[in-house]
């Protein structure tokens, strides 16, 4: 998808203002205050994240650090500041509004376009594009394109382009006398159906959880639509405007995850309650994301797999993290000087350690058993690097923050067992004036 395809499906007019979890409207005339104050000498940045992990700070002041050192005339300090409240984004976003703007920020893939639509993030295109050795030209097209408007300006480095894969408790299928699914990948039996089929036919033996997704609570709804493009599904259309939830693709998808829940296949939903952990060694199948692999050691036997196809085939999914600069920052011109040091090849490599990079040179099972340490070659071959160039990013949209609480409640009826169409053509009543502008 080319960055022009990928404006048209996901940005709005600048000029427009937003509202970003119902905590602050920014407009574009809002957020041109910011720029270079004047000062002189060199300048203390600061860095806002969503983590705390207390190796990501380690290994990120190591980098902040060379760079002061190297660059002290033009930056005396580069603090990272985790935002405290649970919500990132509505920490971040009262952040900005109370006026104690981050010079940069870690800012989540379902906020990208409402982040760049309003002008809150710099582009940073030229200082990328022009640092000697930053060869943006290594960053795949799919990974960047979502942090990129019409006219080809950059406003984020996708630092994790991290796909989400399905993790199998080997030890449990063998206990339910099921087949090992791990020799059916590449195969036309590795199927959601069959996948499915196994996790009833294991929860019913086992007593265990068939298959979660351990992000997925009713808020975050989009855990479990974005596994409906395998299916043909999708939420909204191509440019966001007209709402696709009610389409029969999206039926179809969710009458068939409904069903799951109802034999047993998936569990049912229990208000916001977090899933069971696959670390437990409770869960036979978990769809999740290269971090989980982390909390994994050898109490059973687990695999990792791509994800399986569906009545539509294979449509393999990433979830990102961007980091910018943003437009308010007092400090762009040195902030963005640190973003294309931060995110250099040499950099990205050391951050692979744990977010799956997007740059194509570093695509490599050398480069990734850094990341995921606990994978056979062969795992993060298939589960990553055949993945990451072909895939989509989880549907993002750019006025989601003004409507996400009315998908949320839509989708309660399916959860619990209501009419699926009557749930979505609901849901399609009550956001399309939102999405249609």
């Amino acid at each position: 998808m080319s960055p022009k395809e990928y404006f048209m499906r996901a940005t709005r007019s600048r000029v427009a203002a937003i509202t970003l979890t119902g905590v602050l409207a920014v407009s574009l005339t809002a957020c041109a205050a910011g720029g270079e104050s004047g000062e002189s000498g060199p300048v203390d940045l600061t860095m806002a994240l969503w983590s705390s992990n207390e190796d990501h700070l380690a290994l990120l002041t190591q980098i902040g650090d060379a760079y002061v050192a190297e660059h002290g005339d033009e930056v005396a300090s580069i603090t990272f500041e985790p935002v405290t409240n649970p919500d990132y984004v509505a920490g971040l976003t009262t952040q900005i509004a109370g006026g104690d703007v981050p010079d940069l920020a870690w800012i989540p893939e379902a906020s990208g376009p409402e982040f760049v639509d309003s002008g809150i993030l710099h582009n940073v295109g030229d200082t990328l594009e022009t640092t000697e050795g930053y060869a943006l030209d290594d960053i795949l097209p799919a990974a960047l394109a979502p942090w990129q408007d019409e006219a080809g300006g950059v406003y984020a480095y996708p630092f994790s382009n991290s796909p989400f894969a399905l993790y199998v408790n080997k030890d449990l299928l063998a206990a339910a006398g099921q087949p090992d699914v791990t020799a059916l990948v590449g195969t036309p039996d590795y199927t959601w159906h069959t996948v499915t089929d196994i996790a009833a036919a294991t929860a019913g033996a086992t007593g265990s959880v068939g298959l979660n997704i351990p992000t997925f609570n009713p808020t975050n709804w989009s855990a479990v639509t974005m596994l409906g493009n395998a299916w043909g599904a999708a939420p909204w259309s191509a440019d966001g405007k007209t709402c696709e939830f009610s389409s029969p693709e999206m039926i179809d998808y969710l009458t068939w995850y409904q069903e799951q829940m109802t034999r047993g296949a998936i569990p049912p939903v229990s208000g916001n309650a977090a899933p069971a952990a696959f670390a437990s060694g409770d869960v036979a199948f978990s769809v999740a994301q290269l971090s989980q692999s982390g909390s994994l050691d050898d109490t059973f036997e687990w695999s990792f797999l791509p994800l399986p196809a569906g009545p539509e085939g294979y449509h393999p999914i990433v979830g990102q993290a961007g980091v910018s600069v943003l437009e308010r920052s007092a400090h762009t011109e040195q902030a963005a000087g640190f973003l294309a040091y931060l995110t250099n090849p040499e950099n990205a490599e050391l951050l692979a350690q744990f977010f799956p990079p997007p740059r194509e040179s570093l695509l490599n099972v050398e480069v990734l058993s850094q990341a995921a340490p606990k994978l056979s070659p062969e795992e993060i071959q298939s589960a990553i690097i055949d993945v990451v160039p072909e895939a989509t990013v989880k549907p993002q949209n750019a006025v989601l923050s003004q409507f996400t609480d009315a998908v949320r409640a839509g989708l309660d009826p399916v959860w619990s067992g209501g009419d699926v169409e009557t749930a979505v053509t609901g849901i399609c009543e009550q956001i399309s004036p939102i999405l249609e502008g």
